[in-house]
């Protein structure tokens, strides 16, 4: 079996692939100070609450935002799994071409997400990451990466909001009924969750009109799903695009075939 993890800033995606079949997923909050044994041990029970062992994992991948953890997590490999993983970084073969004035910048999970992304869904491509940021990836109809843009992610936006502004609490973010607001915490739902599909029409019409053609939205991370509800311009909602990816581009780097 297959082990992929996607650390991100605010939480790490785990997935574990039996063939082609995602058998279990698992989500947990990123801490850069934790040590290697206790990723080891929240790692450990998640598999045997799964019913899964540690000499069930054959092989490992992992792509990372926060550089500090990715030796965190080749140690705990080596250390627990006796198996060296494989990470998404300059040098990887993913299948996909970066036309971007600085390639060495983009994100390997972005990279990650436009192969998965092209493999499932054909191109061109937008594809709106939804999470701690909220990003926009353009894939051109040749599969090639051609870079986007960058927002605050919701949440992120949200919290700002109660950290900045003295009398605007903290909210949930969750659909509010209508557009207006009458008390504070509605108009902030609704500013928030209605925002940012506005956000996501109005940068895909932008995109596509650069493009100069029609291209494929798909929607991935925290706050897809939420935002898809409000919006027609998404056309797939895809919660394991990246831990997808990751699978497509170990198996393009094994030296042995599938």
């Amino acid at each position: 079996m297959l082990l992929a993890i996607d650390i991100g800033n605010t939480d790490i995606s785990l997935g574990v692939f039996e063939g082609e079949e995602l058998r279990a997923t698992w989500h947990t909050a990123t801490g850069i100070h934790r040590m290697v044994d206790e990723y080891a041990t929240l790692l450990l029970n998640l598999l045997h609450h799964q019913g899964l062992d540690i000499a069930d994992i054959k092989e490992a991948v992992l792509c990372s935002v926060v550089p500090p953890l990715v030796a965190t997590f080749e140690e705990l490999f080596q250390r627990y799994f006796h198996i060296l993983p494989l990470v998404v970084e300059a040098g990887v073969k993913t299948g996909v071409c970066i036309r971007t004035d600085n390639p060495r910048e983009v994100g390997a999970d972005r990279i990650v997400n436009a192969a998965a992304a092209h493999h499932l869904y054909g191109c061109p491509l937008i594809i709106a990451d939804l999470g701690t940021a909220t990003t926009f990836d353009t894939v051109s109809k040749e599969g090639d990466y051609l870079g986007g843009a960058i927002a605050p992610g919701i949440a992120t936006a949200a919290e700002a909001l109660f950290v900045q502004a003295a009398m605007l609490p903290r909210v949930e973010l969750v659909r509010p009924q209508q557009a207006i607001g009458t008390n504070t915490i509605t108009a902030m739902q609704s500013g928030i969750v209605f925002g940012y599909a506005a956000l996501v029409e109005g940068m895909v019409a932008r995109i596509q009109q650069e493009l100069g053609e029609k291209a494929k939205v798909v929607a991935t991370g925290g706050y897809a799903e939420l935002i898809a509800k409000e919006t027609k311009v998404i056309d797939a909602v895809n919660p394991n695009l990246t831990l997808i990816g990751l699978r497509l581009i170990y198996l393009m780097n094994r030296a042995y075939p599938d």
